[in-house]
């Protein structure tokens, strides 16, 4: 192709040319408003001014032992100050930032510090045993080829200090300790290429291990930024930490939260009274969750719920596509509900339902339905359709063509760590595969159908098991559900609803309330999508609420084929 012509031949220099990262909103919210209260755990307060220094000293103390361009630092640790911190000060040193799930097992843990090539492990202090057994499982692997990397624990004035002390018997360094080898006064220098990776995150490894997910300073600067726009996120927020900052970075609202400076509100266990109690305490104004989160405050204990809300609170909602019935409730308790979707390989969320004012007019039911879909890109994603996956032609908007979702832009991955098999799948035809299903309706917003592997064939149609997800869901006994393919002798396979029911249901008699169930199907869907089997007990999550689908089949698998009837 021909260079594109320009009116000047200006060139770019220091003067008018910078990388963008995140990091620069620090040092922003440090000056403009250096007295504000940062970050917010239990009886600790750090104000922004505290948060730039502890930022810089941990950059510096990383610094001192040669930690930096090119290495990888691992965080294992709930919704603490700390992991707050090494999202700005970890970079800040030239090093990207890998934050582990929590819940994670041992061996599991090892396989990403291992595949990272982690120099350092920073971890909180009720997780050091995760984290000593998995460096076990490494030194029992490589024999005498293991470098055992920098461990250091972090303490928490709000547990039980036992296991911190058993850590420091053990020669791991204690992380107050380690910020105060670290100049607080450290000149970090931003990337000289944006394209220079800032943060390393695994995918769920459901199926084989987890692929590990690079991220970009431009891409994080960008979606930090576009997380606020679509949401019509304040300056001066007050952000309640539900969602896990070691899921997609905290879908980026680590560095949004400096750009805004706002406050963040640290949350070690989620529970549905804690949430009210920061909401009528702390002045919290904005949080994430899964709808599994949601479901959880809607379905409070009225003892555990305080209500009304004293202000309007903004929650944003991804993950799996969230029940309307579930949008609908959180709106009547005075929740303002913005819906999203993404992946770990689009930095969290990167489309949005963008609410329109006509719709305020609609029924509830209608208003929650247009509420449940995916909606439009964000404002930094460039590239978004549903597409036939074999010809990658558009599909029609018509609401009922099954295609699948497609993104390209700043808003997607580098790609995956040392891994060029899958990230030629993914990136395949000059766009990033999701490998979930959709429609696009005629005003262009695209909704969620399933994932490739979730549809379930019977007698060689397609059934959407989300859809069968939202019917169960709407059943008055119903608190949470999820419905995988059964195999079926006569259909080949047949849905299978996993329920979970609220408290005080009677159980005494399971097989009438499946039925029961599956007739409240009946009225709402068409036969052949209706649960021919329920299950019931408590289902299966990670450490972001997902419901785990993959262990669910594997369940549904061992209950064998639905007989064909011999009526």
């Amino acid at each position: 192709m021909a260079a594109e012509k320009d009116i000047d031949e200006l060139p770019r220099g220091a003067a008018n040319y910078t990388a963008l990262t995140p990091l620069w909103f620090l040092e922003r919210a440090a000056l403009a408003h250096p007295a504000r209260a940062s970050v917010v755990h239990g009886p600790v307060r750090y104000t922004w001014a505290d948060t730039y220094r502890r930022c810089r000293r941990l950059a510096s103390a990383l610094a001192r032992r040669s930690v930096g361009h090119g290495s990888t630092v691992a965080v294992i640790a709930p919704n603490i100050p700390a992991i707050y911190e090494a999202h700005f000060g970890v970079p800040m040193a030239g090093a990207v930032v890998n934050c582990v799930n929590i819940r994670l097992n041992a061996p599991t843990v090892a396989f990403l510090l291992e595949h990272s090539s982690a120099e350092v492990v920073m971890v909180d202090q009720e997780f050091f045993s995760l984290a000593e057994d998995s460096l076990r499982i490494i030194a029992e692997q490589k024999k005498g080829a293991f470098k055992q990397p920098l461990l250091i624990v972090i303490g928490d004035q709000t547990c039980d200090p036992t296991s911190l002390q058993n850590a420091l018997r053990k020669g791991a360094i204690d992380y107050e300790k380690f910020l105060e080898t670290g100049d607080p006064e450290f000149a970090w220098k931003p990337p000289q290429d944006e394209w220079k990776s800032i943060a390393l995150g695994y995918t769920s490894g459901t199926t084989s291990n987890p692929k590990g997910v690079v991220l970009h300073h431009r891409g994080a600067y960008l979606m930090s930024l576009s997380g606020a726009l679509v949401w019509g996120m304040n300056e001066g927020a007050v952000y309640l930490w539900t969602l896990p900052m070691f899921h997609c970075n905290g879908w980026c609202y680590t560095w949004t939260l400096a750009a805004l400076c706002g406050t963040s509100i640290c949350l070690r266990q989620v529970t549905a009274k804690a949430v009210y109690l920061a909401i009528a305490n702390q002045g919290v104004t904005h949080f994430c969750g899964a709808p599994v989160v949601l479901n959880t405050i809607v379905n409070a204990p009225p003892a555990d719920a305080i209500l009304p809300l004293p202000r309007v609170v903004n929650v944003m909602t991804a993950g799996a596509a969230p029940p309307p019935s579930v949008l609908a409730s959180m709106s009547k308790l005075g929740f303002r509900i913005t819906h999203t979707y993404g992946l770990s390989e689009t930095y969290g969320p990167s489309t949005v339902c963008a609410w329109k004012p006509e719709w305020d007019a609609l029924p509830d039911d209608e208003r929650a339905r247009l509420h449940a879909r995916q909606g439009i890109r964000y404002v930094g994603l460039e590239g978004l359709d549903v597409v036939d996956p074999k010809t990658m032609a558009p599909v029609p908007a018509d609401g009922s063509t099954l295609g699948e979702i497609v993104m390209r832009g700043n808003g997607v991955m580098k790609g995956y760590l040392k891994n060029p098999k899958a990230n030629a799948e993914a990136f395949e035809n000059g766009w990033f595969h999701s490998g979930d299903l959709g429609v696009k309706h005629p005003d262009g917003y695209i909704e969620v159908k399933d994932r490739a592997k979730d549809i379930i064939i019977s007698g060689g149609e397609n059934i959407s098991s989300l859809e069968v997800e939202k019917a169960v869901y709407l059943h008055p006994a119903v608190l949470e559900a999820s419905v995988v393919a059964r195999a079926d002798e006569q259909w080949g396979e047949s849905p299978c609803a996993f329920v979970m029911t609220k408290d005080g249901v009677d159980h005494s008699n399971d097989s009438a309330l499946a039925g029961d169930i599956m007739r409240f199907c009946r009225e709402r869907l068409p036969g052949y999508w209706v649960p021919k089997s329920v299950v019931f007990g408590p289902l299966p999550k990670t450490a972001t609420g997902k419901i785990k689908k993959h262990e669910l089949r594997a369940k549904a698998k061992e209950l064998g084929s639905i007989r064909k009837s011999r009526m």
